[in-house]
C-alpha cells in the first residue's frame, strides 16, 4: 500500500469518526442516548491508532491533533455542562496519550526491524565475502597442481634431448591436465553464474538410460556394476541438460564412494504428479556429522575436488521446484533421492 492510499484512508477515517462525534451518523438512527455519545469518543481512537501504526509517533500525534481541532468547536457550539466539558477534555487527553503510547511502540518496533534487517544484510555480506575467499582459495588449489604438471610436461616436450616416443606420454599428460583445468573452471562458473533453466517436456527414462551408458565404462574400471529399476516412458517437464548434469554428478559420486565389486542402483518411478529418482550405492557411507554439510559449497572430504558438485546439484533441483534428500550410514552406503513435479518445473 503506497503513502497516498494510506493518507486517503487515514483522512477518511478521521472525517468519519468526527462525523460520528458530532452526531451526524448515529444520532439520526438511535437518538441522543448516553451509549451513543460514549461511542462517539471511542471511535476517534481508531484513526489515531491507524496513524501511529503507519507513520509512527509523529503520525499518531498529528492524527490526535487534527481530531482535537475538529472536535473543539463541538464543545463550544453545544454549550456543554461542566461535567460534559470536563469529559471532552479528558477524551482529548486520552487522544494524545494513546497517540504517544501507540506511536512509541510502533517506532520501537520499526527501529528493531530496521536493525534486524541491517544485521541480516551485514551477515549476508560477510557470508558472500567469506564464500568469495573460499572460492578463490579453492580455485587456486585446484588449478595449481595441474598447472605444475602442465608446466613440467611442456618443458619436457620442448626439450630437444628427449626422444619423440617419450614426449608422446607427456603430451597426453598435458592434454589431460588442460581438460582438468577446464573442468574445474566450468564447475566454478556453473555455480557462480548458473545457466538459465529451459523447461521442456522430455522422456526422463531415456535420459537416465543414456547417462548410465555414459558412466558404465568408468564404473567397470572400478569393478562396480550399475543396475537400473526405472519405469518406462516417464515424461517430465524440466531442463534435460541440467538434469543430465545432476545425474552425472550423483553417479560419479556413487562410483567414487563405492567399494570394489559392489553395485549402484538407480531407480525412477512416477507417483501421481511426483517423480522420484534414487541413486544408491553400497560404499563407505557418509559420517553422521557430515550429512548436513554435503550440500554446502566447498565442503569435501576428498583430497582433490572443489566441493561444488553436490551444491550445484541441490541448486539445480531447487531451481526446478524440486527437492533432494540424502540418507547414509557407515559402511552401508548412501542414497540420494530427488523429488520433482512431473508436469511442472516451478510449482506453478
Amino acid at each position: 500500500m503506497n503513502i497516498r492510499t494510506k493518507l486517503s484512508i487515514l483522512i477518511g477515517s478521521i472525517l468519519f469518526t468526527v462525523a460520528i462525534h458530532y452526531g451526524w451518523i448515529l444520532d439520526p438512527l438511535f437518538g441522543e442516548t448516553h451509549w451513543v455519545h460514549a461511542l462517539h469518543g471511542r471511535f476517534c481512537y481508531i484513526p489515531i491508532v491507524i496513524g501511529a501504526s503507519w507513520f509512527g509517533l509523529r503520525g499518531g500525534i498529528i492524527s490526535a491533533a487534527i481530531i482535537t481541532v475538529l472536535v473543539v468547536p463541538y464543545i463550544f457550539i453545544n454549550d456543554l455542562s461542566t461535567h460534559n466539558y470536563s469529559g471532552e477534555l479528558v477524551e482529548i487527553f486520552f487522544y494524545f496519550a494513546i497517540a504517544t503510547l501507540t506511536g512509541a511502540i510502533f517506532d520501537r518496533e520499526l527501529s528493531l526491524r530496521e536493525k534486524h534487517e541491517k544485521t541480516e544484510l551485514e551477515l549476508e555480506r560477510s557470508k558472500r565475502l567469506s564464500m568469495i575467499g573460499e572460492m578463490t582459495a579453492s580455485v587456486a588449489h585446484e588449478i595449481k597442481n595441474p598447472l605444475a604438471s602442465l608446466k613440467g610436461a611442456i618443458e619436457i616436450i620442448n626439450d630437444t634431448s628427449v626422444q619423440e616416443d617419450e614426449k608422446k606420454e607427456f603430451k597426453n599428460i598435458a592434454i589431460s591436465e588442460i581438460k582438468r583445468i577446464d573442468s574445474t573452471v566450468k564447475e566454478f562458473l556453473l555455480y557462480s553464474r548458473p545457466k538459465k533453466i529451459n523447461l521442456a517436456e522430455f522422456n526422463l527414462t531415456d535420459l537416465i538410460q543414456t547417462t548410465v551408458k555414459q558412466m558404465e565404462n568408468q564404473a567397470h574400471e572400478q569393478n562396480i556394476s550399475i543396475q537400473t529399476e526405472i519405469e518406462s516412458d516417464i515424461l517430465i517437464l524440466g531442463d534435460r541438460e541440467m538434469l543430465h548434469q545432476v545425474l552425472l554428478n550423483l553417479i560419479l559420486n556413487s562410483i567414487q564412494a563405492s567399494y570394489p565389486k559392489s553395485k549402484i542402483i538407480i531407480s525412477a518411478n512416477a507417483v501421481h504428479d511426483t517423480v522420484e529418482i534414487s541413486v544408491k550405492d553400497f560404499g563407505e557411507g557418509i559420517p553422521s556429522e557430515n550429512i548436513e554439510k554435503v550440500f554446502d559449497p566447498f565442503f569435501t572430504t576428498k583430497s582433490s575436488g572443489t566441493g561444488l558438485g553436490l551444491a550445484i546439484v541441490k541448486s539445480i533441483i531447487e531451481e526446478l521446484g524440486g527437492e533432494i534428500k540424502v540418507t547414509s550410514s557407515k559402511d552401508s552406503g548412501t542414497e540420494f533421492v530427488i523429488f520433482l513435479n512431473r508436469l511442472s518445473g516451478d510449482n506453478k
